[in-house]
């Protein structure tokens, strides 16, 4: 699909599909409730070794420049418990944004780039009162500018990226997982995807 207008896509659409579908799931209209599995994650090698793919993400392939929008409530029961927005061309590149349950007084908004085979991981800590966020990623060529907000306030940046090798079509959407736990809660209220407003200045 190629983005030429802004418009909201229902999670019933037939385009939307999954990678690693969760053990439990219900879209209805414009939202979208994932129930993660145990011990789900998105993550390749760095500093902690270990390289996971089967974290739950419900997208759709989207050709050229695009930006992704959602906001998604959320309730963190154990350490990492995330959702947010992924984009992805497969296992060793990617990028996503989200909030990360720490503990009951500290989480982190965040996000992730995975380029040849490696992630990092850049944050900022939040109180985990925290229960809803906005995500938006704008695409550019292979660059990317993330930003989240919190419930009602500005969209902040929170970095710009580049994607080595990144190919004309990306699998963009909602994800979730939890890489300790199980049953993290969440619910995706929108999906909002438009023509990206962010260009290469003059």
């Amino acid at each position: 699909m190629r983005i030429t207008e802004t418009k909201r896509l229902g999670f019933s659409d037939p385009c939307m599909l999954w990678l690693n579908e969760p053990p439990s799931w219900h879209a209805e209209g414009e939202a979208l409730e994932i129930v993660t599995g145990a011990r789900t994650d998105f993550w390749q090698g760095t500093h902690y070794g270990f390289r996971r793919d089967d974290g739950h993400v419900f997208g759709l392939e989207i050709e050229g420049d695009f930006r992704v929008e959602t906001r998604v409530a959320f309730a963190g029961r154990a350490q990492y418990d995330q959702c947010g927005l992924m984009v992805r061309a497969d296992a060793h590149a990617w990028i996503k944004c989200s909030a990360e349950y720490e503990s009951p007084t500290l989480s982190r908004v965040g996000s992730v780039a995975t380029r040849r085979g490696f992630s990092d991981w850049a944050t900022q800590d939040v109180e985990t009162a925290l229960t809803c966020m906005r995500y938006r990623i704008s695409r550019c060529d292979a660059d990317f500018l993330i930003e989240a907000a919190f419930d009602g306030q500005p969209w902040k940046q929170l970095r710009i990226c580049h994607l080595d090798d990144c190919p004309p079509t990306l699998f963009v959407g909602p994800y979730a997982c939890s890489p300790i736990g199980e049953a993290f809660r969440c619910r995706f209220e929108f999906l909002e995807l438009g023509p990206t407003a962010w260009s290469r200045p003059e």
